[in-house]
């Protein structure tokens, strides 16, 4: 479910005043001077609200899954065209893709869930036919709608042309390592200046919210529903925010702190990591006999610890990859988040081959650990991580001297050598052009369902307790006692799913916060 560093279900989704939202300014207009002119003021951006959608098959050709997936379930797929920037509503134009299943039960209809998986940069297309089977009954009720964010998928593409998909990476050991992570970092931001220069401006969550706001009104609806995760709940929290009278019915899954987002999402999250690799290495010692990586936990972190000190002396040869330890660090970090053995499995084979590497034998990796490497050393994510950092890059101005980020990776590297140097280290960020506007100042009178697990790794759980004080009219649904990033229909806990689809059927929060346990 997640493949780069800001997974496509954590970042998500701000600072102190509320900003009137552009497009709500242009599309409200202003009070009229006279009775005499007491009539509403035209709408700039009516050719996009009242636009005809062209709904068509989801396969784009025969070796389209996606596609394939979307129509066996019955879905359809539409363009809908926006600004690329809405202070020049009749200027250049972008397309936002979306998919739609819709519901059966007419008689009982609620409307449209929309929906975000995350990222940011997270393909959301091809999701409602898992939402949709998650939602069990209540799904008849309701078009449940797919959307590519802009600049992500099928929408207009923002591609800078990386040889990775990730600005992630960790420190390394020393002030020149470090220092080749600042070059890496001022070349990833050049490239999208010469590449994309012209859609940077405009790649930021604000104008996402607002492409959310007209595809509202293309499909006809008064008010949308929404179900965003990771990344995807701040996305939810600016939308609310800047169309407080368009929302229905809000699930909120890896609760982001709008306090904390931003292109150093990362920081304070280093616990809650260790404490997943922890419960991650005490299952693998349980299946030593399968792994071999340790008989106990104390055992397999000492493996982790001895690959990570290889990587650091001399890269390691994994297939036609060379792993150092600006690599390692985001393999394992990217390993830890779905608590399931599965997933477990998948990491415990990386690792093994990692073991291997380091002890200088031949490597092929394993599919999960083959996948990893090529989303960070090669650009076939290159769209991925292009379009995820450029939003980041916009909504939130990072530091800008290579010093701050040296002095902070000294303090937190010296309690902790493998995640403190990923997420205290400098990214592209620090090269971009400062963002055109304030970040959004979330409203705190929303109405959400709030979910999070006490061991997400990502959005961890003092975040959704921060939202949840902050926002006395919301509700929240703990899931206790996992390292889970990602809970409705994903984690396969009845409770969470059915306090989730309790709201969507009826629209009534439940009377408190509820705790959910994995037994």
């Amino acid at each position: 479910m997640t493949r780069a560093t800001f997974p496509r279900r954590l970042l998500s989704r701000a600072p102190a005043a509320v900003a009137l939202s552009l497009a709500g300014a242009l599309a409200l207009g202003t009070a009229p001077a006279s009775a005499a002119a007491a009539r509403p003021a035209a709408d700039p951006l009516a050719r996009y609200h009242h636009q005809h959608l062209h709904w068509k098959s989801c396969r784009l050709g025969p070796d389209d899954a996606t596609g394939k997936e979307l129509d066996q379930a019955g879905a359809q797929c539409a363009d809908v065209t926006v600004p690329l920037d809405y202070a020049r509503p009749d200027g250049r134009t972008i397309t936002v893709a979306i998919s739609r299943i819709r519901g059966t039960d007419t008689a009982h209809r609620v409307g449209a869930l929309l929906l975000n998986s995350g990222g940011p940069g997270g393909q959301t297309l091809g999701d409602p036919p898992w939402v949709r089977a998650a939602m069990k009954d209540v799904a008849a009720r309701y078009d449940v709608v797919g959307v590519d964010p802009r600049f992500v998928g099928r929408s207009t593409t923002l591609d800078c042309h990386w040889p990775t998909g990730s600005m992630i990476r960790g420190a390394g050991t020393g002030r020149a390592a470090f220092d080749r992570v600042v070059a890496l970092s001022a070349d990833l931001a050049h490239r999208c200046r010469t590449h994309a220069g012209d859609l940077l401006p405009y790649a930021t969550t604000r104008n996402t919210a607002r492409d959310m706001d007209v595809i509202r009104a293309a499909l006809g609806e008064r008010r949308i529903s929404y179900l965003g995760y990771s990344y995807g709940t701040y996305l939810g929290q600016v939308y609310a925010t800047m169309f407080p009278r368009r929302t229905d019915r809000v699930v909120l899954d890896g609760v982001a702190d709008p306090a904390r987002y931003g292109p150093r999402l990362l920081r304070g999250t280093e616990e809650a990591n260790r404490h997943a690799l922890r419960d991650w290495a005490d299952w693998t010692a349980a299946h030593h006999a399968t792994y071999g990586l340790g008989r106990t936990g104390s055992a397999v972190l000492a493996t982790v610890e001895a690959v990570r000190s290889a990587s650091a002396r001399t890269p390691l040869r994994v297939g036609g990859y060379r792993v150092d330890d600006h690599v390692l660090p985001v393999v394992v970090f990217n390993g830890l988040s779905q608590d399931n053995p599965t997933a477990y499995g998948d990491f415990a084979r990386g690792v093994r081959d990692l073991r291997s590497a380091a002890e200088g034998r031949r490597v092929t990796p394993s599919p999960w650990l083959a996948s990893a490497l090529e989303f960070t050393l090669t650009g076939h994510e290159s769209a991925y991580g292009s379009a995820q950092t450029s939003i980041l890059c916009g909504d939130v101005a990072a530091p800008r001297d290579p010093e701050t980020y040296w002095r902070d990776l000294r303090r937190a590297g010296s309690r902790d050598a493998l995640f403190a140097p990923v997420t205290y280290n400098i990214n592209a960020c620090a090269f971009w052009e400062p963002p055109r506007e304030r970040p959004t100042t979330v409203r705190d009178d929303l109405p959400a369902l709030l979910v999070n697990a006490t061991g997400d790794p990502r959005t961890v759980y003092p975040m959704a307790e921060a939202v949840r004080r902050n926002w006395p009219s919301s509700r929240l649904v703990t899931l206790r006692g996992a390292d889970q990033h990602a809970v409705y229909g994903v984690f396969g806990s009845q409770c969470v799913d059915g306090a989730v689809n309790g709201y969507l059927a009826t629209g009534h929060l439940p009377p408190g916060d509820l705790t959910c346990s994995t037994g």
